[in-house]
Formats: structure tokens, sequence, C-alpha cells
């Protein structure tokens, strides 16, 4: 099963999915302390949010970081190599990732940004460095499967099966 992000496929704990995102131009807004902050190029401020997002996305800057490891949107060059001004790209290399749990939201969660998600992805990489699949809290990471960016998902292996 191919998807993108406009399609809405029954996601099942425990699904192992593909995940890539088209590499995008962008444009480093600033580096401070441990991150390049990238203005984020699929960004839609949502105007209502009682967020006051600045269409920003924090890239750390430090490669043995936890934070580096949990997320699947990188750069180009690498974001300890950029500097304020620099032009980079964004995207998701072809990247494999257990689903850990499904949120779903009603009333859509308020993130600063649009579309507001109706449903989170609570995942995991498949070869976390621990060789563990991330279950305890905080270990997982967000990903919105309808979210502006043109993330596309594919099903390699059904939970259950």
């Amino acid at each position: 099963m191919d998807t993108t992000a406009t399609e809405n496929p029954s996601y099942r704990v425990g699904d192992i999915l593909r995940v890539t995102c088209p590499w995008t131009p962008a444009k480093v807004a600033r580096v401070a302390g441990s991150h390049a902050f990238i203005v984020w190029p699929w960004a839609e401020i949502d105007p209502e949010s009682r967020y006051r997002w600045d269409g920003q996305t924090a890239m750390p800057t430090d490669p043995d970081s936890l934070e580096w490891w949990q997320g699947v949107f990188h750069t180009e060059p690498k974001p300890w190599e950029l500097s304020a001004g620099d032009t980079c790209l964004v995207g998701v290399p072809e990247t494999l990732v257990r689903v850990l749990d499904i949120q779903r939201h009603d009333p859509p969660a308020d993130r600063g940004r649009l579309p507001r998600p109706r449903i989170t992805l609570v995942v995991a990489h498949v070869d976390q460095p621990d060789g563990t699949w991330a279950e305890e809290e905080g270990q997982g990471f967000v990903i919105d499967p309808n979210s502006s960016e043109p993330l596309t998902f594919e099903l390699v292996s059904r939970a259950g099966r």
C-alpha cells in the first residue's frame, strides 16, 4: 500500500511504515544554542491558534542528541554545518518507522499550524540505536499523516500478519 498524506489509510499499532518526503529548498533563519531554525517550506501559520508559531522549525545541531535521532526530517547539509542565511534542503530520506500509538483528536489538535491534525501517529525508528522499539514513555515521536508536508507512507509490514 502506497499512500500520500492526503489519503487516510487505516493504520494499526505495530505497522512498519516507509516514510519519505522530497527534498525541498529552505532558508536558515538563525542558529542559536543547540539548534538551527529553518523557515519551514510547507508552513501555514494558524491565525486562530492559541500558540504563536513563527513558521520556523528547530533542527538540533548536536548529531549525538536524542532529539536528532527522534524525528524523520533532516537537512542537507546537516544542521551542525549551517549558518544563518544559508539555503539548505529539508526532507525525509527513506525511513522505516514502527507505529507505537494512534492518537485521535476531536476537536483537531491546536499546534499553531494548519491543517490541525485529527489523527497523529506516535512512531519510533525501526533501527533505534539501542535496538528497542522505543516503547518507553517519551521514546517515540509524532507524525501527522495529513500534514501540509508532502509525506508519503508505504506500508511495509502489517501488524498481526
